[in-house]
């Protein structure tokens, strides 16, 4: 099962979600949308927490808002336990795009490393804020995926907006090509005229015409 929450700290709202059990965790380090960020604890065991990331927000750039309300949903439900995860205060909380997530076979359930750790940031939480938590709760939907087919849907629907961007970059390529061929015509069909007045000689006034007949 995996748990979805929705942030309102942007707007729209933004979702989080997160494994229910180590095992379910593992389900999402290999189906995590490559474009997600993945949140946890630093050095200590805590839910893997992702955020759903929003059209044009990059991982670098996610608004202290919504990073806080993440980071909070880490160390709210931090397997270290109510005993010192949940009430530890001074974590710090690491996070990464999904496809940065690094799993090898001799790996223990729930554990990842990195393939770059130049891609994995930080964030301080002082200590749980329970308006943020309580909040997100508020908003918890329990619910089964088909990861498998949720992967495949997803695929399919960029492949169709990477083809519609395409189309209509050609499109507006060709009106561009056609555009410029006829402001070509245009300079050429007024060179033309301007051309036959240059060849054309200067009028004669009517003395020198009477002087040429002398």
């Amino acid at each position: 099962m995996v748990l979805f929450f929705t942030s309102t700290a942007v707007n729209p709202p933004a979702i989080i979600y997160m494994g229910k059990d180590k095992f379910e965790n593992e389900d999402l380090i290999k189906y995590a949308w490559p474009q997600d960020v993945w949140f946890h604890v630093d050095k200590l065991s805590s839910a893997h927490v992702y955020l759903r990331m929003p059209d044009g927000m990059t991982w670098e750039a996610i608004p202290e808002a919504l990073l806080i309300d993440c980071a909070q949903l880490v160390k709210a439900n931090s397997i270290e336990g109510t005993s010192t995860g949940n009430k530890k205060d001074n974590l710090t909380i690491i996070y990464t795009p999904a496809d940065n997530l690094k799993k090898s076979g001799d790996m223990a359930v729930g554990q990842v490393s990195f393939h770059n750790d130049k891609r994995v940031k930080r964030v301080h939480v002082p200590k749980r804020e329970n308006v943020i938590v309580n909040r997100l709760n508020k908003t918890k939907v329990e619910r089964e995926v088909d990861h498998e087919q949720e992967r495949v849907d997803r695929i399919k629907k960029e492949n169709a907006a990477k083809r519609a961007a395409a189309a209509a970059k050609k499109k507006a390529d060709a009106e561009l090509a056609r555009a410029r061929e006829a402001e070509k015509a245009a300079k050429s069909y007024d060179n033309l005229f301007s051309g036959e007045d240059e060849d054309e000689p200067p009028a004669q006034s009517v003395q020198e015409m009477m002087d040429d007949f002398m």
